[in-house]
């Protein structure tokens, strides 16, 4: 059977790239479509593949701006030739499940997410983030994106959702039913170890993440509180820090895991489509502190691995902290709760999802 993945664009190592990593080990021998790629950036496994860029690679400052060159990126999905293939996996929270396949190829595309910025949180970019000719731009560019990006959500045979609210996305801009099927996540990496002395933020420092309440948090409860991570935020949220608080910038994978296991818990104040980390925290015994909306609702037991607050606001992330601190944790059944999440589950529950689909794909004759 010859297989093609296809992702939205391989310019780092985040959650969706781990999905596409554990895709082309059921598939090794699968090539990767993808909009744009930088080699300097991707893990050993990854670097190893046959990658197929589109023409956007071509444009200038591609590897940086290639948010920028969206409806480029429309257009290049479309020019990719799977005709050869039997079966497409795509990966996707922007324009991967855009390709065209023929009507004898089975196209399953597995959805991070319906494109953020143009649906849910698009008056959130729009207002808070786009400035001068972006945020012009926006308003006529993006009214296109989502007539596109409605259109390409009808081109997959299935639809798989990493999460129920990712799920329910699906259904609510798309009206497509989607199975769910969680990320992979490798729990083995970490070590239960006793709780330490800090808090524990690591994520990218962007606005809906909402870091700023776990930095107020700290600073009104005095408590150590360690930040992890870069971006845009990162000047706003260090004026806003007191002595208890410290950031290390962005950190390598091992620095990540040295972090986590040697945490007291990990907050999580913002609403995830899903959320690596606060498996990985778990995987280390440590309970997660979050907001209770989103992926943690499908990640963290409130009460057994973790407690939720249910106002995103400083006032009640406080109260969060506070219950956390007064319970009994059972690390070992943290732990436990950690391990559903397993790479093995997520290709035992792709290989059952792709084989239905190929068994209910009739060909022409």
């Amino acid at each position: 059977m010859r297989v093609a993945l296809v992702h939205d664009w391989l310019v780092t190592m985040g959650g969706a790239e781990r999905v596409l990593e554990a895709l082309t080990e059921m598939y090794p021998d699968a090539p990767i479509f993808t909009g744009v790629v930088d080699f300097d950036h991707l893990s050993p496994r990854l670097r190893q593949k046959h990658i197929i860029p589109s023409f956007v690679q071509r444009l200038p400052r591609a590897k940086r701006w290639y948010n920028r060159y969206l409806p480029f990126l429309l257009y290049g999905f479309e020019q990719f030739d799977l005709s050869q293939y039997d079966l497409v996996i795509s990966s996707s929270a922007a324009v991967a499940k855009g390709v065209i396949t023929p009507v004898d190829t089975v196209h399953v595309a597995y959805v991070h997410t319906p494109m953020r910025y143009a649906w849910d949180l698009y008056h959130d970019y729009r207002n808070r983030e786009a400035k001068g000719i972006t945020k012009r731009l926006m308003g006529p560019v993006f009214h296109y994106v989502r007539m596109w990006d409605r259109l390409a959500a009808d081109r997959p045979d299935v639809l798989v959702a990493n999460s129920h609210l990712v799920q329910r996305r699906i259904l609510k801009h798309y009206h497509r039913q989607a199975q769910i099927v969680y990320p992979p996540v490798a729990v083995d990496r970490f070590e239960v170890k006793n709780p330490g002395s800090y808090y524990l933020v690591l994520s990218r420092l962007v606005a809906y993440k909402r870091i700023d309440l776990a930095i107020e948090a700290a600073n009104q409860m005095g408590i150590p509180l360690v930040v992890a991570g870069d971006g845009p935020e990162r000047g706003h949220l260090k004026h806003l820090a007191g002595n208890t608080i410290k950031f290390t910038g962005a950190v390598s994978d091992d620095v990540a895991k040295q972090l986590i296991e040697n945490a007291k818990a990990l907050i999580f104040p913002g609403e995830e489509d899903f959320g690596i980390v606060p498996i990985e925290v778990q995987a280390a015994g440590h309970p997660v502190i979050a907001f209770g909306r989103g992926g943690v609702l499908d990640t963290v037991i409130d009460g057994e691995t973790g407690v939720f607050f249910h106002s995103q606001d400083v006032k009640h992330l406080i109260e969060a902290i506070r219950t956390a601190e007064n319970m009994a944790w059972d690390a070992q059944k943290i732990r436990r709760h950690s391990e559903k999440f397993r790479p093995e589950r997520f290709r035992e529950a792709m290989s059952l999802v792709i084989d239905a689909a190929l068994s209910h794909h009739e060909p022409t004759s």
